[in-house]
């Protein structure tokens, strides 16, 4: 783990939500003199996703830490369109459904991430208010 990577997985730690490269990379230029350019920020993403310390929200093309990345399991993502928050959680269940229909079709996958967009508590109560 490089001093890069391992910043990159910190700051993802500490934003609280989902976090776009690019707010990445300003964030690293923040604690860091020399510049630092998308293609470097990318690189550590990637190294963080194959590690399985990482996922990305393909909707919002963002970034979050795993949960648990101490386990292999499937990504399932309710993102919220009024804060932005995500919540990322396990249910084996969804993950069974998945490896069935794949099956049926003869699909073989590599990768699954559901991603689920709604309002969390918080702004459907604020809405309501």
């Amino acid at each position: 783990m490089t001093e890069l990577r391992r910043r990159v997985l910190e700051l993802l730690w500490a934003s609280g939500g989902p976090t776009s490269a690019y707010q990445l990379i300003e964030s690293v230029k923040l604690g860091d003199s020399r510049p630092v350019g998308p293609p470097t920020v990318y690189r550590a993403l990637a190294f963080l996703m194959a590690q399985g310390l990482v996922s990305r929200i393909e909707s919002l093309n963002a970034y979050v830490p795993c949960v648990h990345p101490e386990r292999d399991h499937d990504c399932l993502f309710f993102i919220c369109g009024g804060c932005r928050t995500s919540v990322e959680l396990e249910d084996p269940r969804i993950g069974g459904l998945l490896a069935e229909d794949a099956a049926s079709l003869g699909f073989v996958m590599t990768r699954r991430t559901v991603e689920v967009e709604g309002r969390c508590a918080r702004c459907v109560e604020a809405g309501a208010a």
